[in-house]
């Protein structure tokens, strides 16, 4: 079976230049409450592998940092059933949501041009080092060939988000320690002591979720170990750095019941906590999409920290998840979970895999909130009637109230890979931005069966969109009406590969 956007490149390849992809495949839609300007989803990147150990032609979990008016995103190509990925891709866009180039990293993989040593590679994420005038993609390889084991954390450098050099160690695990998702973020205020500083968490899933950080003053070449609390098990974790260097991590626990953070005042050496942010409360999204509950979180200008996770505290009986936003100023204490009204209380909408960013430059009752997320219209079906949608949601005024949009969808659960964990469209959702108006990069699919190892059977690639400004009423968020239930902690430990 051919893939059907094949034919949506030609037209792309007439319109575009020849390093661009540029596909328009869908219009933005409405849901309540707000209304929307129309705007165009494109496909940004397609996976061009084809070893019969992956799920192809398939792309999921994008990340994305903006720079100026310039957005670099990063993603798994070619999804391996039981973790990681033929290899990172990546795409840079205009504002004006184009993609100017795309391609893939080099000496990551063996699938990698030039190749690299390592079989796999998953968990990516972005950041830019204004200091030093860099983007910085991180992911996390492994040397299996069956399964996988994460035996490296690796730094890809680039100087303007379209050449890339070979990616730099970060750190390296053995024998039964094995690594796991990995994030990076940046000191981006020129007036902090620490001004260009880079810090990768990521966490030793061989030893019980240990939690690691490193940093780097030299744009990415070398990283040194921070000193963070023995036995702190944890997983995702979001290194944010305000504007006078203290850093504030906030992170799953480890059995994802609770969202906590870890804090450094001297400059990324050593870390104190957790600090409890909240108990997680979920409704398990049915399906059985790939799903887990980890945080997202941003700052504003000033350095106040939203952290938004998905969580079903606010409905009768838990029967589905809403977003819901935690804030904090120094990363110890924490407000109550609001609850982000996408639809109402009543509804039987599904939220979950929340991405969040806050407009550059704005804070306080002026911030801009941008928070896209999967979903369903019905939190009750099955991995044959669920209906997989993409929307984000919008605030101008720091949370007090929001607009929503459906940017994409809806997608069957049948179109995309199965892994050990789930139905994947990734782990994460992302936002970022580039001006005025947000924007994403997220795994939509279209029709197919997605067989392991059968080319041309998966349609899963990378779509972007610049959202418009959003016209009309808005909903409040609120704290009210919470059900408080008492989470279950599991003895499992989870993992992101």
């Amino acid at each position: 079976m051919s893939s059907p956007l094949k034919p949506m490149r030609r037209v792309a390849e007439r319109m575009a230049a020849p390093s661009a992809i540029c596909l328009v495949v869908a219009s933005v839609l409405m849901v309540t409450p707000g209304a929307a300007s129309a705007a165009q989803v494109v496909i940004v990147s397609q996976d061009p592998y084809t070893n019969a150990t992956s799920y192809h032609a398939t792309e999921v979990e994008a990340d994305t940092a903006s720079h100026g008016s310039s957005v670099t995103s990063v993603f798994q190509a070619g999804r391996f059933q039981d973790g990681g990925a033929s290899n990172l891709g990546w795409a840079t866009l205009t504002a004006a949501g184009r993609a100017r180039q795309h391609g893939f990293l080099p000496s990551t993989t063996v699938y990698a041009t030039p190749p690299g040593p390592w079989q796999r590679i998953t968990d990516p994420a972005v950041a830019y080092d204004a200091r030093h005038g860099r983007m910085l993609i991180v992911g996390l390889a492994s040397p299996a060939l069956n399964g996988f084991t994460g035996r490296a954390v690796l730094v890809s450098r680039s100087t303007d988000g379209v050449n890339w050099g070979a990616p730099i160690t970060v750190a390296l695990s053995s024998g039964t320690s094995s690594f796991d998702s990995t994030w990076i973020g940046c000191d981006g205020f020129t007036s902090s002591p620490t001004f260009g500083t880079c810090y990768v968490e990521f966490d030793e899933f061989g030893h019980g979720n240990q939690m690691h950080i490193a940093r780097s003053t030299d744009g990415g070449a070398t990283w040194t170990p921070s000193q963070v609390p023995a036995g702190a098990s944890v997983l995702h974790g979001q290194p944010l750095v305000q504007p006078d260097g203290d850093v504030i991590v906030p992170i799953a626990n480890g059995f994802l019941t609770r969202i906590e953070s870890f804090v450094s005042t001297d400059g990324g050496l050593t870390f104190a906590g957790p600090f409890s942010i909240s108990p997680i409360v979920v409704h398990t999204p049915a399906g059985g999409v790939r799903a887990l509950d980890v945080p997202t979180a941003d700052e504003d200008f000033t350095g106040k920290v939203y952290v938004v996770w998905y969580d079903c505290r606010f409905r009768t009986g838990c029967s589905s998840n809403d977003l819901v936003m935690s804030t904090s100023i120094d990363g110890q204490t924490w407000t109550s979970p609001v609850r982000i009204p996408v639809d109402p209380v009543t509804s039987a909408v599904d939220h979950f895999l929340p991405g969040l960013s806050v407009q550059p430059g704005t804070s306080g009752t002026g911030a801009g909130l941008a928070v896209a997320y999967y979903g369903y219209p019905n939190a009750s079906c099955s991995s044959a009637t669920c209906q997989l949608t993409y929307g984000m949601t919008v605030s101008t005024d720091g949370g007090a109230t929001w607009t929503s949009q459906l940017i994409s969808g809806p997608f069957k659960l049948t179109w995309l890979p199965s892994t050990t964990q789930g139905y994947m469209v990734g782990d994460y959702s992302n936002t970022t931005w580039p001006g005025t108006r947000p924007a994403t990069v997220f795994a939509l699919a279209s029709a197919g069966t997605c067989q392991l190892g059968t080319v041309g059977s998966c349609h899963e690639a990378m779509g972007a969109t610049i959202v418009a400004p959003v016209t009309g009423s808005a909903a409040r968020a609120s704290s009210r009406g919470a059900i408080l239930f008492a989470p279950t902690e599991s003895t499992v430990l989870l993992s992101m590969r």
